[in-house]
C-alpha cells in the first residue's frame, strides 16, 4: 500500500505543478487583444468610453474562449459603479470586469444595473 500511495501523491504532485505553471505562464503572457463581440441587455445606455478586455495569448493560443457575462452597476452621471461575474472563464472574466470598470455611459436620472456579454473567440 506505501509504494501505491508514493505513486498516487507523485501523480497528484505532478498535476498540480502543471496547473500552478500554466497558471502562471497565463499571468506572465496577458497581452491586449480585443474581444471580438459586446452584447447589452435591453435598450440601456449608450457607452461612451469602452475599454477592450486583455485577452492572454496562452489561452488564445490553447484556442481556449468562450462568453462571459458580467452585471454591471451604472451611477447617473455614467461612471460604473460595481460589477459582478455571471457566468463565464474566471479568467476572462476577471480580465472584462477590469475592463467594463473603466467604461463610461452617458448621464441618465438614476442608477442602473446592466448585463454585459463578450464573446472571445480565439479564432479571430
Amino acid at each position: 500500500m506505501g509504494k501505491r500511495m508514493n505513486a498516487i501523491r507523485r501523480r497528484v504532485g505532478g498535476g498540480l505543478l502543471l496547473i500552478l505553471s500554466v497558471l502562471t505562464v497565463l499571468g506572465a503572457t496577458s497581452k491586449v487583444s480585443q474581444a471580438q463581440t459586446y452584447f447589452t441587455s435591453g435598450d440601456e445606455r449608450k457607452v461612451l468610453t469602452r475599454v477592450d478586455p486583455e485577452y492572454p495569448d496562452a489561452l488564445k493560443k490553447l484556442y481556449i474562449g468562450g462568453v462571459v457575462r458580467v452585471e454591471v452597476q451604472v451611477a447617473a452621471n455614467g461612471a460604473v459603479k460595481g460589477t459582478k461575474l455571471l457566468g463565464g472563464s474566471p479568467i476572462l472574466g476577471q480580465s472584462t470586469m477590469k475592463a467594463v470598470r473603466q467604461w463610461r455611459y452617458a448621464p441618465a436620472a438614476g442608477d442602473e444595473t446592466l448585463t454585459v456579454r463578450v464573446d472571445f473567440d480565439p479564432h479571430r
